[in-house]
Parts: C-alpha cells; sequence; structure tokens
C-alpha cells in the first residue's frame, strides 16, 4: 500500500466498526469475568497468562475487521505468540491489538482488565479504543476529533509538577528479574517525588487514566505494541504528550514510554528517570 493519506471518512468508518465490535466483545469478556475460576495456562514465563476468553476475543475482532476491511494487517498478541511471529509494521492499514490487556487481573476478578484496538495507517496510530467492562469504561479516539470516555469528551489534567502528581507505575514488573533492579531505582525516584504511585495491572487503562486525569504520569518498559497502541491515540488526542523513556520520539514498536498529562510534567518526569538510571548504590528511606 502506497503512504497516501487516508480520507476523513475512511478513517471515521474504521473507528466506527472497530469500536462496535469492541462492544460486542463486551460481553465475552464478562462471560470469564463472571466465573468463580477461569483456568488458565502459563505461556513463556510464570507471571505471562493465557485464558480462552484471550483467544476467543482476539479471533472474533480479527474477523471482523479483516471481513470490513480485507486490505488490513493486524498484528495481534495471542497470534503472534502463538506463531513465534516478530511483530512488523508497513504503511498499510494495521490493527494492533491485545483482547484482554490485564489478564491475571482478569483470572482473579479485579476490575481492571480491558479490550484494547488501536490503528496504525502510515505507521502513524491514528485511532485507540480500550473497553473496560467490569468498571463500565469505554475510551476512545480517532486521530484529530478527540478522546472520549463513554461518549464524553476527555481531557488530562493540568498538573505540571511532579510533587503534585500521581504516578502509575506497573510495579508487578519486578516480577522479571533481568529488569528488577532498572524498575526498582525508577520507581523510588519517581515515588518518592510526587503525591502518590499507583500500580493497576494494565498499561492500556495506566494509559487511559493520564488521558481522563484520573493519573498524571505513567512510566513502562518492556512490553509490546498491543500493550500501549489504542493508549497512545487517546492520550495525544486528550491532550498529553508521550515520549521514548529517554526523551526521543516514542515508537510504538518498541514502546518504552513516559508518558503525562502536560509536557512540563513529561519533562520533569523524564529528567528524574535518567538520575534513577545514574544510580548504583540506594537505600530505602
Amino acid at each position: 500500500m502506497s503512504n497516501n493519506p487516508v480520507s476523513e471518512s475512511k478513517l471515521q468508518e474504521y473507528y466506527e466498526v472497530a469500536l462496535d465490535l469492541v462492544k460486542k466483545c463486551g460481553p465475552l469478556l464478562m462471560e470469564g469475568y463472571s466465573k468463580p475460576k477461569t483456568d488458565y495456562v502459563v505461556k513463556s514465563d510464570f507471571y505471562d497468562l493465557l485464558t480462552v476468553y484471550d483467544k476467543q476475543i482476539e479471533d472474533t475482532l480479527i474477523e471482523g475487521l479483516q471481513k470490513a476491511f480485507p486490505e488490513s494487517l493486524t498484528i495481534a498478541e495471542e497470534e503472534s505468540t502463538a506463531a513465534h511471529r516478530q511483530a512488523e509494521l508497513t504503511d498499510a492499514p494495521t490493527w494492533i491489538i491485545d483482547p484482554i490487556d490485564g489478564t491475571t487481573n482478569f483470572i482473579h476478578r479485579i476490575p481492571h482488565c480491558c479490550i484494547s484496538v488501536g490503528l496504525a495507517i502510515n505507521k502513524e496510530l491514528v485511532v485507540g479504543i480500550i473497553y473496560n467492562p467490569p468498571a463500565n469504561e469505554l475510551f476512545s479516539a480517532w486521530k484529530g476529533h478527540g478522546a472520549y470516555l463513554n461518549g464524553n469528551p476527555i481531557h488530562t489534567s493540568k498538573v505540571t509538577k511532579i510533587k503534585q502528581a500521581i504516578i502509575a507505575y506497573e510495579i508487578t514488573l519486578i516480577s522479571a528479574a533481568f529488569v528488577r533492579d532498572k524498575n526498582m531505582k525508577r520507581i523510588y525516584k519517581l515515588g518518592s517525588n510526587a503525591t502518590a504511585t499507583r500500580s493497576f495491572g494494565s498499561a492500556a487503562l495506566d494509559v487511559a487514566y493520564v488521558a481522563v486525569g484520573q493519573c498524571d504520569v505513567f512510566h513502562v518498559e518492556d512490553l509490546k505494541p498491543w500493550d500501549i497502541a489504542a493508549g497512545a491515540v487517546i492520550l495525544t488526542e486528550a491532550g498529553g504528550s508521550i515520549y521514548h523513556t529517554k526523551g526521543g520520539k516514542f515508537d510504538i514498536m518498541q514502546p518504552y514510554l513516559i508518558c503525562g498529562a502536560t509536557e512540563e510534567l513529561t519533562q520533569e518526569a523524564i529528567k528524574l528517570i535518567e538520575e534513577a538510571d545514574q544510580i548504583t548504590e540506594y537505600t530505602f528511606k
């Protein structure tokens, strides 16, 4: 496919069809969420879990989106994992899908789990939908048309100083030994300078909560494109900023990110992460 810009009407069609499909998958997620016990298998690591509902929701989304838009491609969590395939982004319209972000929460009936669908065209993220049925939260956005929660416009907070900020940080990542030290230093540095720190167990919802102003900063690394794609669109359309952790341009195919409600706040967080990475010895005080 060429890198010609997509028309407004076509972009709206992508958005509306995807939104409808995601809504239709809500009852399927709730079917598994409502069970007293949901069976699961462990994937590559002991903390990486999979249920039959992840696969069913992903298959439903892919089938519906490719039927409506046969020219489109998909990068989806379970499909990519099963095929041992490295995700690749081209100029073609590409759906980036996480059928259940926060699977551990889903299994344990913690109401922070969601369906996440993003769309990239010409390697640019242009549509984002995040649906958390247990909490009745439906975040959505398409490029140039703002961000919404349950159909109502949303905006990031106006916080510009880390001292006034609530930080979202996926501390559960300390389960992985190879990134444990990095995350401990960074959460220590960010958290000790902020008003409060929260960990929800779903990166997609973390980004959405910054977009709606419930949190002000979110930092995460070592994830996959499907964890962040939808949220990145929603956040930027809500007025937030997003960068690579080191301060460069954010790349969805390597989602090492820091995002914030305002440019000033995000830049301050980037500096604190840089300071954290320079720590060679630390103690908790």
